[in-house]
């Protein structure tokens, strides 16, 4: 246990922030201790936040997200990350994000990626396309997809059974990141499995997509917990207890899993709170009653899953319906008042839709320094969930650079191919040399990853020259990085979006680290 005095309370006692060796998370039977009295801005606090001896309140996340400079957030989250993951190596992943049907029952106004099935462009790919894609990623040194789609009725159980187990046959090193909370909740309605409890009949659907050969689950869908917000962006997708319910099983599979959240529409900042929260909540239960060592009630290891990645995102609002809303602030009277998102919103999710008149008919978009300081917060909020992801997808290469010094230690994918947030009019592509070019000119060491976080490569300079390693160091003509594509899927053709931005914007200054 921690006292006052031991925390440094008070900016005279503040120490700087330090960096010791990396240290493992939270005892699965021990939470740190919580001073609720002590203000958000207590850099003695922070120091022991980042030091993983304090927990953050609630209420301390909502004011460092509303008070805290924004040095004072790189400093304390920048802490946090390397404590978790030291001073040197920073990772990404290669693998491919495939959409495998956009045919979907939800219709979620963020969204410009679903069609209905009857509407010209919808899709469902066929199994052998599915495949192509895979032997595409495994020749470029790819070691997962991720594979979501839409909530499609068409397609049976026997559908998905049958696809895994092609996958695993022909490629069985191949991790399969699959199959979102929402559609789980969809599953349970499709396939009408057996089960007292909508729990069970995940459980029952979700064994038999792993023992096919789904190996963890990804956190799409997540958007914002809060109901209010929820209700209004998300119809026909699942509320926030179903979808931690469906993570709750996996975690009980033994599987790793993610959560994400999109933020910067509707929602108030307190939402975002409440949204990161829950996530820290839900995890202390899944380390509680799963964690390594756990024993069930046979005396039986328990099988050890868990959030391991927790990964934010800044609406993108091209061809969406929700994007079609006035931005708040452009008429008169509403600069300086307040948004209506933050009158309705609580820390506890439950807020009063009409407590405002234009709450769900106003957007406050979210830029750069709101998704850093949202990042950094969050980074410092869950002191139980190991890796923050960058965005760079949305938020392009530069703003993803800098978040390695907001919290986050793992630059995400080399983008072979992305379909949903193309089509909100986002289409930033990285190759794998420019992903490290990006993370060695932050400051650290780029090194490619696995699903559990495990390191595969380490791209230290000594290693330069060395087949497979140092891919950035071997470039000797970044202007040949310039024409890069992401491809995006159409029904009856491969096709590319040209490039937004990508090798070309870190071609100005060499790599000199």
């Amino acid at each position: 246990m921690i006292s006052e005095s031991s925390i440094g309370i008070g900016p005279a006692q503040c120490p700087p922030p330090t960096h010791p060796e990396p240290i493992a998370l939270t005892r699965h039977d021990r939470q740190p201790e919580a001073f609720p009295h002590l203000s958000a801005l207590d850099e003695g606090l922070l120091a022991a936040v980042a030091a993983g001896g304090a927990r953050l309140t609630a209420e301390q996340g909502l004011d460092l997200l509303l008070r805290a400079p924004l040095t004072m957030l790189s400093r304390w989250a920048d802490a946090r990350c390397r404590t978790l993951h030291g001073d040197d190596v920073r990772t990404y992943v290669i693998d491919r994000n495939i959409n495998y049907t956009n045919v979907c029952t939800a219709k979620c106004t963020f969204c410009a990626f679903r069609r209905d099935a009857e509407d010209h462009d919808a899709y469902t790919l066929e199994h052998g396309a599915l495949l192509a894609k895979i032997e595409e990623l495994v020749g470029i040194g790819g070691t997962q997809i991720l594979m979501q789609g839409g909530m499609n009725p068409a397609l049976g159980l026997d559908w998905y059974l049958e696809l895994l187990r092609a996958i695993k046959a022909r490629f069985p090193r191949v991790h399969v990141h699959g199959f979102s909370p929402p559609e789980f909740v969809e599953f349970v309605h499709f396939f009408d499995p057996p089960g007292g409890t909508f729990a069970d009949k995940v459980r029952w659907v979700m064994v038999r997509l792993r023992d096919a050969g789904l190996d963890s689950v990804p956190g799409g869908g997540g958007e914002i917990f809060a109901g209010p917000v929820r209700r209004k962006i998300g119809l026909g997708k699942c509320d926030a207890e179903s979808w931690l319910t469906v993570m709750y099983v996996a975690h009980s599979l033994g599987m790793f899993t993610s959560a994400t959240m999109m933020f910067g529409h509707i929602e108030g900042l307190a939402d975002r709170v409440h949204h990161v929260s829950l996530v820290r909540e839900w995890q202390d239960r899944a380390l509680r009653d799963f964690g390594p060592g756990v024993e069930d009630e046979h005396g039986r290891v328990r099988a050890g899953g868990s959030y391991k990645a927790f990964i934010s995102w800044p609406f993108q609002r091209e061809n969406t319906p929700l994007g079609r809303l006035r931005e708040w602030g452009q008429r008169e009277g509403e600069l300086g008042a307040t948004f209506p998102g933050d009158v309705v919103a609580t820390l506890r999710g439950d807020g009063d839709p009409k407590a405002h008149a234009e709450f769900g008919r106003r957007l406050r978009m979210s830029g750069a320094i709101d998704y850093l300081r949202t990042q950094a917060v969050s980074r410092l909020m869950l002191d139980n969930v190991y890796s923050i992801g960058s965005s760079w997808v949305t938020m392009g290469p530069h703003i993803g650079q800098t978040a390695l010094h907001f919290g986050a230690n793992d630059m995400g994918s080399v983008m072979m191919e992305e379909n949903v947030v193309s089509s909100a009019g986002t289409t930033y592509c990285l190759n794998e040399a420019v992903l490290c070019r990006l993370i060695r000119e932050a400051g650290f060491t780029p090194a490619q990853r696995d699903n559990a976080y495990d390191l595969l490569r380490v791209h230290d300079r000594a290693l330069a020259g060395r087949p497979g390693y140092c891919p950035d160091l071997a470039v000797t003509d970044w202007s040949a990085h310039r024409a890069r594509r992401l491809h995006a899927e159409k029904p009856g053709a491969s096709t590319v979006v040209e490039l937004r931005a990508g090798a070309g914007d870190v071609a100005a200054s060499p790599a000199s680290r």
